[in-house]
């Protein structure tokens, strides 16, 4: 780590399904939450209306929430009703006072869906934009970094194409050296608190992990089916995770 790495501001994001998710994230010493619904069973989908007040009222700030807008889950590749509904959402989430809004679209040729990234945006009216790991499915991430500068993007969530995003660290640090600054660049995906050093010098801007456990709620789920128990947020991973960061941010 060079002297230029101490100090540096580097946030941590976690990732969170209710309100008692965040405040739990926040006591244990994040800097903001990424909200979203059925994380583990489908990568994360858009959070109800209600969820997205609930978790504002924790956060208190808006530069606090961001929240995943994601219609399905699924591939990134929409039809024009889906971007209908993401622009509807987009809208709504923001209107309710959150920060930022987290979107990913390609097109059918794989490329990033630069029509539907502009409603969105537009949708968006001045909030934050973050384009999701649908940039790891991508051949060529580092070259989609200037396209997404120029549609406005402020916010890239990678795992640099690795299941965890450690594995992709080399990509996560090439992400930040084709950035330049002009877009923050926060690795994400199956991140573990001893990583967190390592993306700190790599030059990332923040750091995403969920930070969850079972709730070892053994109840029968209802009729429905499915399986017992949910995620909750671990406040002794996040608390963790603010130490790992504090220690490399401070270069001691």
């Amino acid at each position: 780590m060079t002297a230029s790495d101490a100090r540096r501001p580097v946030q941590l994001e976690i990732a969170v399904q209710d309100a008692a998710g965040a405040r739990i994230a926040f006591e244990a010493g994040a800097d903001r939450v990424e909200l979203c619904q059925a994380l583990a069973e489908t990568g994360g989908l858009t959070p109800s209306a209600g969820a997205v007040e609930a978790v504002l009222a924790v956060a208190g700030r808006a530069e606090r929430l961001a929240v995943l807008v994601r219609p399905r889950p699924g591939g990134y590749v929409y039809d024009a009703d889906e971007i209908a509904v993401v622009a509807a959402d987009v809208r709504e989430v923001v209107r309710r006072g959150a920060g930022a809004v987290v979107v990913g679209a390609l097109d059918a040729a794989g490329g990033i869906d630069t029509e539907a990234l502009s409603r969105w945006i537009d949708a968006a009216a001045g909030a934050e934009v973050v384009f999701h790991r649908a940039i790891d499915t991508l051949s060529a991430p580092v070259d989609a970094i200037d396209q997404l500068v120029a549609l406005g993007i402020r916010r890239v969530l990678t795992s640099g194409g690795a299941t965890r995003s450690i594995d992709g660290l080399g990509t996560v640090e090439a992400l930040v050296r084709g950035s330049a600054g002009r877009v923050q660049i926060m690795p994400g995906g199956g991140v573990r608190v001893e990583d967190v050093p390592a993306f700190v010098s790599s030059g990332a801007d923040a750091v995403h992990l969920s930070a969850r456990r079972s709730s070892g709620d053994t109840a029968p789920s209802g009729p429905g089916g499915g399986a017992s128990g949910f995620d909750v947020t671990d406040g002794a991973i996040v608390a963790a995770a603010r130490a790992a960061l504090d220690e490399a941010t401070s270069g001691s």
